[in-house]
């Protein structure tokens, strides 16, 4: 038995990255996997092929705008109609569009703000129903150490970001009393195709900064998900867990 067994996890951005690395250790912790994707339907039947040869659980991909509200009303029916309830949300979709504040087009502000933030919103909302009817539930929201300390040119993204951590606290309160759990992931500087790109000099002088000295993995984030999605953290909510190597210490 893993510490997931029997229950449905959906995971929104779960193609590649974080995501992937989130929706393949909840697989090998038994749970059944439900995720969205924005563009590649090859590549999200290959995951759901790969999770259900792999682990034995069932999965399914949907393609899904989580920045909008009727979209993500429609993926949770669509969800419950395939695995009939959903125990886990994890909030993962996010994009970036760096720039100086001076340069920024309200095009990029709006758009960062309608997928990381407005996007978590919208699916906790469109899950609350199905969680206050089972009494029971766990929200994740993917959150950054950005957040936290904000970065230069990263004004969007930092906005986007911190406000998870206070819309996290927020829900937390609200449904606290239906024994229904939200807390956020903060994520420092993770090792993934993205990053893959960045100069090398650019990756060692983040990772000389970082106590563990070492960049975190998808696996690094996907196993504190397991963690708060699992009833190991039933008596954790509200929260803001850093996975970030001792980044902000």
């Amino acid at each position: 038995m893993g510490l997931l067994s029997n229950k449905v996890v959906l995971i929104t951005g779960a193609t590649r990255g974080i995501g992937l690395g989130i929706a393949t250790e909840c697989a090998k912790q038994g749970a059944d996997i439900a995720f969205t994707y924005a563009n590649s339907a090859e590549k999200a039947v290959a995951i759901q092929k790969d999770l259900t040869e792999k682990y034995g659980v069932k999965a399914k991909g949907y393609k899904s705008n989580a920045a909008s509200l009727a979209a993500s009303e429609e993926l949770i029916t669509e969800v419950l109609a395939d695995f009939q309830t959903i125990n886990v949300l994890i909030n993962n979709a996010g994009i970036t569009r760096d720039t100086l504040l001076m340069r920024m087009s309200e095009e990029q502000w709006d758009e960062v703000i309608d997928v990381n933030l407005k996007s978590v919103f919208n699916l906790t909302k469109a899950c609350l129903r199905t969680f206050l009817k089972n009494k029971s539930g766990s929200i994740i929201n993917m959150t950054s150490v950005v957040g936290v300390n904000g970065n230069g040119g990263q004004s969007n993204y930092a906005a986007s970001k911190a406000g998870i951590i206070g819309f996290t606290k927020s829900i937390a309160k609200e449904i606290g009393s239906r024994s229904i759990r939200c807390n956020a992931i903060a994520p420092g500087f993770i090792q993934t195709e993205m990053t893959a790109a960045l100069d090398e000099n650019v990756v060692k002088s983040w990772v000389d900064n970082i106590p563990l000295k070492r960049g975190g993995t998808p696996e690094d984030v996907a196993n504190a998900c397991v963690f708060l999605a699992s009833d190991m953290s039933s008596y954790i909510t509200g929260q803001t867990l850093h996975v970030c190597g001792g980044m902000l210490t």
